[in-house]
């Protein structure tokens, strides 16, 4: 890493069970949930204020999320909010895990999920809603709702069959099917498998890369890659071209070709 990590103190997170750290552009967000790193009404809305406000910080160009300790990166929601059977208690859970992971879904930087122990239900949500996830080869994940009697209802059902076809989604979701950090690699549910330990450092790395990207033009970049999901093939072609001719309103694109032609590293301002 270029910079040590330190505290990020633009933003005090609505709950202590989020931790969140800054290195150059990049910020790191850990949850901090002992013993399993499970998600609960104040994470998820911690969760969603906290991403709200890394998409105003023009400083932020990325986010990775990760789990602290060396066996979860998170095992989902907490089920004893569950037993008692209380349909309230059960919307308003659905509610916040909708409005935190497609807050994550549409942070307007790079999210990236480093996956550095065992995923499972709303914990796999969670990294299905980044852009990249990067795990380690021990990992496993996994959507084992239905055999609890409930489903995945923070995405994953939409997610994972976009990532890695109807059947492994299927294989997944119906027959309650965990995979390590190898075959999820293979499947094409994750971008990079790395050794134990490697996952945070392999994502700030990549985080790192993200920030010598101009950061308007990955935002307009990544919306036109998402939006791809719900339109007919081609759709978006017209657009495209639209928001290329767009980026000349920006002074980071006249600042990217002439940085590029004298030879030197761009500076970016993120207008």
């Amino acid at each position: 890493m270029e910079h040590a990590l330190q505290p990020y103190t633009a933003l005090v997170p609505k709950t202590k069970m989020l931790v969140v750290q800054k290195v150059g552009h990049t910020a790191l967000v850990t949850i901090d949930n002992p013993p399993a790193n499970t998600w609960d009404e104040d994470t998820l809305h911690g969760l969603y204020e906290l991403v709200k406000h890394l998409d105003s910080d023009p400083e932020i160009y990325a986010l990775v999320i990760t789990g602290r300790g060396e066996r979860f990166f998170s095992a989902g929601a907490d089920l004893k909010l569950f037993a008692e059977g209380d349909r309230a208690q059960a919307r308003q859970m659905a509610r916040w895990f909708g409005l935190a992971f497609e807050a994550l879904r549409d942070f307007s930087g790079v999210s990236i999920a480093a996956i550095n122990g065992y995923a499972m239900g709303g914990g796999l949500e969670c990294a299905l809603a980044c852009d990249i996830r990067i795990a380690e080869r021990q990992v496993q994940l996994a959507l084992p709702e239905a055999s609890v009697g409930l489903l995945p209802c923070a995405g994953g059902t939409q997610a994972l069959a976009w990532l890695v076809g109807e059947g492994w989604a299927k294989r997944m979701i119906l027959c309650g099917e965990r995979i390590d950090g190898v075959k999820a690699e293979r499947i094409g549910l994750v971008e990079e498998v790395v050794e134990e330990g490697q996952a945070v450092p392999a994502a700030l790395h990549l985080a790192a890369q993200v920030g010598r990207q101009s950061p308007r033009a990955v935002k307009a970049c990544k919306q036109l890659i998402q939006g791809a999901r719900s339109q007919p093939l081609n759709s978006l072609l017209a657009d495209e071209r639209e928001r290329f001719v767009d980026l000349f309103e920006l002074q980071d694109t006249l600042e990217g070709v002439n940085a590029f032609l004298e030879k030197r590293p761009p500076q970016w301002r993120n207008r």
